[in-house]
């Protein structure tokens, strides 16, 4: 592998893919339907005007439901005394997310709730009690279930202040569930018509102010026409497309025509996720491999997870996946170089830029961690365990990396004997309230590499740990403190 392939096209994001998620309603063509809704959720006579009103933006995987709801709650948010937007996902730990509303709607008097032993009804009341006197905006994003919904509508008072909530989903039914008074508004998203799509998609290949090739028209609106209007086909092809920041050469014609016939029939009417994995996929094999490797290790972390961007670099190096720098710190501005071309390729989705335009952390949109997860459970790269699945669905003589992303709300040893793991390289706690219930956690692996926790150290200390036979043990992050709090077992 030469140089340039090993450091990548990643000197930085590109200004251009920088742009979509910065202004993403100029772009994506959405400020017309954000305006709408708007005066949908706000306006009304005097009396309607005062009750709590919901709105439900609902749509298949990749339309920019969540980005459309950001714009709504973007724009109005300043009118309310308290707002909140969290997302919900599938298999959700409800404890967790009433606990992340009540920190959205007040960031000081909540700062320490994760720490706080509630169980759901104190949460709801708690919830109900701060929000009574309260003008206020909440969003829910992303509800795959409705038991879900029905237990998180229980916090909302309508105290007639003029509250409103917003939710966001993929199934038609939980729409109607969300919206059943005679005032909620459900919106059904829709693909972006033509000219829309092509705006966007030139926007990200081309430089500002440049045309599309009269050569390359033909083949951009067919390519155009399997990406169906949704905004994250679009993105996603047109970054495969785009030249890199320091070469702005245009790709030749003949690679466009060779992506044309590689996304197969594109999105067909009636199977539009099994045909966005397909586009998606062209993405990750279009990789070069070091990159495929990084990009499936964000496998490991939970749906809608906001993943430092520092941390994941050094995790990415604690593994050995960053390699060609001569001291720590080479490899680390080279880890930082496949993190920026993973979100030139749209890929991942830079969040919170600073002065100098770096990205602070990034998130995987859903349907690229379920392409992610479906590869690292084909290749044996990880395991994940979010409470949905048991030990029978664990192949132990294969997994490299276990993840345990669920509450503990069972003990660890009912879910898992990880004394038959023999090749286990990584496990990862993110997430795990571990003393919340005061199991003890018994792990004991031959090669356990890297392990890492989100949780601080006092709180590791509140459950028994033991891990025994390990070879050595690398840790990331507070991991690194913490691992002299364990009760070591030969």
């Amino acid at each position: 592998m030469s140089d340039a392939d090993t450091k990548g096209n990643g000197d930085a994001i590109d200004p251009r893919l920088k742009a979509v998620y910065k202004d993403v309603t100029e772009l994506v063509g959405i400020d017309h339907i954000r305006d709408e809704l708007i005066r949908k959720l706000c306006d009304g006579n005097e009396r309607s005007k005062d009750q709590l009103r919901t709105m439900s933006i609902v749509g298949f995987g990749g339309l920019g439901k969540t980005t459309l709801a950001k714009a709504v709650y973007d724009k109005i948010k300043v009118q309310f005394d308290s707002v909140a937007f969290v997302s919900v996902s599938r298999n959700p730990d409800m404890t967790k997310i009433f606990k992340k509303i009540l920190y959205e709607l007040d960031k000081s008097k909540y700062a320490t709730i994760n720490e706080a032993a509630r169980d759901n009804e104190q949460l709801i009341d708690e919830l109900r009690m701060f929000l009574q006197d309260k003008r206020y905006l909440i969003v829910i994003d992303d509800i795959w279930d409705e038991k879900a919904w029905e237990l998180i509508k229980c916090a909302f008072t309508d105290n007639c202040l003029g509250s409103r909530v917003m939710t966001t989903t993929r199934i038609g039914s939980i729409s109607k569930v969300c919206c059943s008074s005679g005032d909620d508004i459900i919106y059904q998203m829709k693909p972006l018509p033509d000219d829309e799509s092509e705006r966007l998609f030139y926007k990200r290949i081309f430089p500002q102010g440049s045309k599309c090739p009269d050569e390359l028209e033909e083949v951009s609106r067919k390519i155009l026409k399997k990406c169906g209007g949704v905004p994250l086909a679009i993105i996603t092809i047109a970054s495969i497309l785009a030249s890199n920041g320091q070469d702005q050469h245009i790709k030749p014609k003949y690679h466009w025509d060779n992506i044309l016939g590689s996304i197969g029939r594109g999105l067909a009417e009636g199977d539009s996720a099994k045909d966005m994995q397909r586009i998606l996929s062209f993405s990750y094999y279009d990789l070069p491999s070091h990159l495929k490797t990084c990009l499936l290790y964000l496998s490991i972390f939970p749906e809608d997870f906001e993943i430092r961007r520092d941390r994941l670099i050094w995790m990415w190096i604690a593994e050995g996946f960053v390699q060609g720098g001569e001291q720590e710190t080479g490899l680390f501005e080279l880890g930082e170089s496949y993190f920026n071309e993973l979100a030139n390729r749209n890929l991942i989705q830079p969040v919170h830029f600073d002065a100098t335009g770096k990205a602070q952390a990034c998130r995987v949109h859903d349907m690229v961690l379920d392409l992610l997860c479906s590869l690292s459970s084909e290749q044996n790269f990880a395991t994940i365990l979010d409470g949905t699945q048991q030990s029978k669905s664990i192949s132990h003589s294969k997994s490299r990396r276990l993840s345990f992303q669920n509450s503990m709300s069972e003990p660890t040893t009912n879910l898992v004997d990880a004394t038959s793991f023999q090749v286990l390289r990584v496990l990862d706690l993110e997430g795990c309230d571990l003393g919340r219930n005061g199991h003890d956690v018994d792990l004991r692996c031959t090669r356990c590499g890297v392990t890492r926790w989100h949780r601080e150290p006092d709180v590791l200390r509140r459950a028994d740990w033991k891990i025994g036979g390990c070879e050595r043990a690398r840790a990331t992050g507070q991991a690194e403190s913490a691992l002299s709090l364990l009760e070591w077992e030969e």
